[in-house]
């Protein structure tokens, strides 16, 4: 059996610091907000060039307040990608703000700049492209539309920490940049946790009150907040991750370069623009006999996914929107196409080999 990824191996080989660390944590009796929290953030903004980075409870809180502290609520509508995981688009809803759905760039699968700027109108406040897979949208054409109309940009990068746009780390380009540690991501803790980064001192003031029931502490509360706090020994287990975090991204993208030397011609490969650095949270092919392709993948023992069948738009849980298929027909093909093959800094070659095999006869 392939699995899709294989936490128990990297366990394995970090093991004797993870338990120096937790251990560090348990005799230290300070479990939320604490010294390893602090580290950790201060870490994760040097490694960004960015000056604040603020520890939360999920990537899709560190997008849930990042729309609250930016103050955009009833009324507004925020701009994002259909072909993503839902929490992009729940973060919106949480705060009472409407998201609109534009299509996306048929190569990268991310947020078509050219769709965002047909769709902006006096409610729109925001801007949330994802950088989908771990390759980076376009940040260049984006934030040239967010200055002309003055909207604000929230970069979704759960599934792209370490990516770059000439050299440029992806969670730099916007007003905040929103980063998930769950366990399979590039980096992931064992647990939920979650990160924003942001060079604004006001917004990031507003996160740090936020996550904490609307207060600086001292049990004075001066607005309705939420309980989102990275807890410490998340942030201590990420502090060892985060050491060999380009290694491990470096890994995934070895395993890319083989899977497309030996899958080309036969599907449609992940594509890597000029200038960007992908890191290949998920390596993913496109292929019109996708369906066939799983199922004997499945029958010979090797793990593939389905990100995403159905695309946010075409949900059931935001039918009250009113979309339709055929709105975004680029994502709704993307959907139908799409399958991710197992992905990770210790997958062997020779299992590459042999995905690659079954792919090629089936």
């Amino acid at each position: 059996m392939i699995p899709m990824v294989d936490l128990k191996r990297q366990f394995n080989d970090i093991k004797e610091e993870i338990f120096t660390v937790i251990t560090e944590v348990l005799e230290s009796s300070q479990y939320i907000l604490g010294p390893k929290v602090m580290e950790l953030e201060k870490k994760i903004a040097l490694y960004h060039g960015i000056s604040e980075a603020l520890g939360v409870a999920s990537g899709t809180d560190a997008l849930h307040l990042s729309v609250e502290a930016l103050g955009i609520g009833e009324g507004d509508e925020v701009i994002t990608t259909p072909f993503t995981f839902f929490a992009t688009a729940e973060a919106i809803m949480y705060t009472g703000a409407t998201p609109v759905f534009v299509d996306i760039e048929p190569d990268t699968m991310n947020i078509d700049p050219v769709e965002i700027e047909k769709k902006i109108t006096k409610k729109t406040k925001a801007i949330i492209p994802v950088h989908i897979f771990g390759h980076p949208a376009d940040m260049e054409k984006i934030t040239r539309i967010a200055r002309k109309h003055d909207l604000r940009i929230i970069e979704d990068c759960a599934q792209s920490f370490g990516a770059e746009i000439d050299g440029k780390k992806t969670g730099s380009f916007g007003d905040t940049g929103c980063f998930s540690f769950y366990p399979s991501k590039n980096l992931g803790a064992f647990g939920d946790g979650g990160m924003i980064l942001l060079n604004d001192g006001s917004v990031a003031e507003a996160i740090r009150k936020l996550r904490n029931h609307g207060s600086k502490g001292q049990y004075r509360h001066e607005s309705v907040g939420f309980n989102s706090r990275l807890d410490e020994i998340q942030a201590g287990v990420l502090l060892v991750k985060l050491r060999r975090i380009d290694q491990y991204n470096e890994l995934r993208r070895k395993k890319a370069s083989l899977y497309n030397q030996l899958l080309s011609g036969r599907v449609e490969l992940p594509v890597e623009r000029p200038g960007c650095r992908h890191v290949y949270h998920q390596y993913t092919i496109r292929s019109s006999g996708r369906d066939q392709i799983q199922k004997v993948l499945h029958d010979k023992g090797v793990s593939s996914v389905v990100y995403y069948p159905v695309p946010v738009h075409l949900q059931e849980a935001v039918a009250f929107l009113g979309y339709r298929k055929g709105d975004l027909p680029v994502a709704e093909e993307a959907s139908e196409k799409v399958l991710s093959l197992p992905v990770y800094p210790e997958l062997e070659e020779a299992s590459i080999r042999e995905i690659a095999e079954i792919i090629n006869n089936a």
